[in-house]
C-alpha cells in the first residue's frame, strides 16, 4: 500500500542521524570483525582498513536516504530498522570509493592514504614477496567487495527490507546498478577518443548516472519508497533530488581543480592530473571552439597535456587560467546556480505533499551546504 506524506513537521537533525548511522556502522564492522577472527587471525588486516575508511565521511547519502523516510511520512525509526538501511546506504558508497580509488590511481582519500595505497605500504612495509602494488589493488578489490556484502547485510537487517514493496525493491536495485553503470561512462569516456563537440554531453551523461542520481536522488527516493511513498511523492521528490545531486557533483568538480589540498584532502588540481574529462573540460572545450586558431590550439594543447603523468605545476596552472579566461568557469558557476535554482523549485513544490515549512527549510540549508561546500 501506498502513502503520501500527511504532515512532516520537522526532519531529524543531520547530527542526530550522522551518530546512528555511525553506531549501526560500528557495530557491524566489530560483529564482522570477530566473525572473521574465527575463519583466520591475519583477517584483521582486511577489515581495519575498512574501519578506518568508513569512520569518515559526510554521510551525505546515508541521511538523505533516512529523511527520504521520514519525507514520506515514516515513523519510528528504533523500530523500523532506517539507521540500518541508511548504514547499508553508506556501505555501499564505501565500496564504491574503494574501486573508485583504484580505478583513478588516487593515492589519498580525506587526506589519508587510500585504502589500496595503505596496503601497498603494508606489504612493503613486512618486505613480503611479490609486486606490492598488484597486492594493494587486489587487497582493495577484495576490500571493497567485502563492503558491498555488508551492505547488503545491513539493508537485508532492517525490518523494512522484510515488508519492502515491490517499488521499494526496484528502487534498491536501481541505486546499486546505476553507480556501477555510471562508473564505465566515466572510464570510457576517459579512454575512448572523443572531439570537444561530443564531451560536453557524454560528461553530462557520466555526471547524471555516476554521482547525481546516485548522491542525492536514488537514496532519497529510496528510503521515501520504504515508507511506502505513492508515485506523486516519488516525482515530486525526485524533482528536488536530481538538480540537487547535480549540483552537488559540479560543485564536486569545481573542488577537483580549484580545491584547496589542506580542505580537500586531494592534491591540487587532482582532477587535471588524473586527465578527468568533466563538464567543466567540456565547457571549456566549448568556449575554445567558438574563438580564434589561438584558442583552437589552446584547445589541442589542453586536451594533449590533460591527465599527462608529466604534467607539471606550470601547466595546471596554465589550465586553471585557460579555464577562467575563456569565461567556463563562470559559465559553470552558473550551471550550478542553474541547478540549484531548480532544486529550490522542486523544495516549494513538496509543500504540496505535506511536507511543512520545518522540513524544507532543513532541506534548503542541506542544500546550500552541499552546494557552496569548500571540500
Amino acid at each position: 500500500m501506498t502513502t503520501t506524506a500527511s504532515t512532516v513537521a520537522a526532519l531529524t537533525p543531520a547530527e542526530e542521524v550522522i551518530a546512528a548511522v555511525d553506531r549501526v556502522i560500528d557495530a557491524h564492522l566489530q560483529a564482522t570483525a570477530e566473525r572473521m577472527a574465527e575463519t583466520s587471525p591475519v583477517t584483521s588486516e582486511l577489515i581495519e582498513p575498512i574501519r578506518t575508511f568508513s569512520a569518515k565521511g559526510k554521510r551525505v547519502r546515508a541521511l538523505i536516504a533516512w529523511w527520504g523516510y521520514e519525507l514520506a511520512g515514516g515513523t519510528d525509526a528504533a523500530a523500523s530498522g532506517i539507521a540500518q538501511t541508511a548504514a547499508g546506504v553508506e556501505m555501499l558508497h564505501a565500496a564504491a570509493l574503494i574501486h573508485d580509488d583504484i580505478i583513478d590511481a588516487s593515492e589519498t582519500r580525506r587526506g589519508q592514504p587510500a585504502v589500496h595505497t595503505a596496503f601497498r605500504a603494508m606489504h612493503r612495509d613486512r618486505s613480503w614477496s611479490g609486486d606490492a602494488k598488484l597486492f594493494g589493488d587486489g587487497a582493495a578489490i577484495i576490500a571493497g567487495d567485502l563492503c558491498l556484502s555488508l551492505s547488503e547485510e545491513l539493508f537485508s537487517a532492517s525490518a523494512l527490507a522484510a515488508s519492502a514493496t515491490a517499488e521499494a525493491v526496484r528502487r534498491h536495485d536501481d541505486f546499486r546498478r546505476d553507480v556501477m553503470v555510471g562508473q564505465y561512462l566515466d572510464i570510457r569516456l576517459q579512454a575512448a577518443p572523443v572531439t570537444g563537440a561530443e564531451l560536453l554531453p557524454r560528461a553530462e551523461e557520466v555526471l547524471t548516472y555516476k554521482s547525481a542520481k546516485y548522491s542525492v536522488e536514488q537514496p532519497l527516493l529510496l528510503g521515501a519508497a520504504l515508507a511506502g511513498a505513492g508515485p506523486e511523492l516519488l516525482e515530486a521528490l525526485s524533482d528536488f533530488g536530481l538538480p540537487l545531486g547535480r549540483a552537488f557533483q559540479l560543485r564536486d568538480d569545481e573542488l577537483g581543480v580549484f580545491g584547496d589540498p589542506a580542505l580537500t584532502g586531494k592534491p591540487a588540481g587532482d582532477d587535471l592530473r588524473q586527465g578527468k574529462k568533466t563538464v567543466l573540460i567540456g565547457l571549456t572545450l566549448a568556449a575554445l571552439a567558438d574563438g580564434d586558431a589561438q584558442a583552437a590550439e589552446q584547445a589541442s594543447w589542453l586536451m594533449r597535456r590533460l591527465g599527462q603523468p608529466d604534467l607539471s605545476l606550470e601547466e595546471l596552472q596554465q589550465m586553471n587560467d585557460l579555464i577562467r579566461s575563456c569565461g567556463a568557469l563562470q559559465q559553470f558557476e552558473a550551471e550550478i546556480d542553474a541547478q540549484l535554482d531548480a532544486t529550490h523549485r522542486g523544495l516549494d513544490a513538496l509543500a504540496a505533499h505535506g511536507i511543512g515549512d520545518a522540513a524544507r527549510q532543513q532541506l534548503a540549508q542541506y542544500a546550500l551546504m552541499l552546494t557552496r561546500r569548500s571540500a
